[in-house]
């Protein structure tokens, strides 16, 4: 007969696995949701620059629902990180995070041919990642 000590560290060594093991194909095998902007304003095809939403509290209510749909499996909820992905709370504020923000979520990240952030763009719409930006900014820390 087993010990019963190795026979529940056998069954947590399982279950910590097989956690770890959902994660990592969870990361960057990702099924977008789909995003409501209903009572945003239309931003058009071409791409802004700028967060045309920031502050705006219904473009907030929208991102924090397409953040929690679309990217807190990975990114972590509130933005908190878990280690799988970078903490967005420390997105730059303004412009600045606005570039580096729009250009992972457009084309992702792909390094050594694995996909570490799958690219958004032609499944969101700007006006969603907009709002998950103007979102973001709600829960930036320094």
């Amino acid at each position: 007969m087993k010990h019963p000590n190795r026979t529940l560290r056998g069954l947590a060594a399982a279950l910590i696995i097989g956690l770890f093991a959902g994660q990592a194909l969870a990361h960057g095998d990702v099924v977008p949701q789909a995003v409501d902007t209903s009572g945003l304003a239309d931003l058009g095809a071409d791409w802004r620059a700028a967060n045309p939403y920031r502050k705006n509290p219904r473009a907030i209510e929208i991102g924090d629902s397409a953040y929690n749909q679309n990217c807190a499996r990975c990114h972590g909820l509130g933005g908190v990180s878990g280690g799988i992905a970078p903490d967005l709370r420390f997105l730059p504020e303004d412009d600045e995070g606005d570039e580096i923000f729009m250009q992972r979520i457009r084309k992702g990240a792909v390094r050594d041919g694995k996909v570490y952030m799958p690219p958004f763009e032609g499944t969101l719409s700007q006006e969603a990642m907009w709002a998950i930006r103007a979102w973001l900014e709600t829960v930036h820390e320094n």
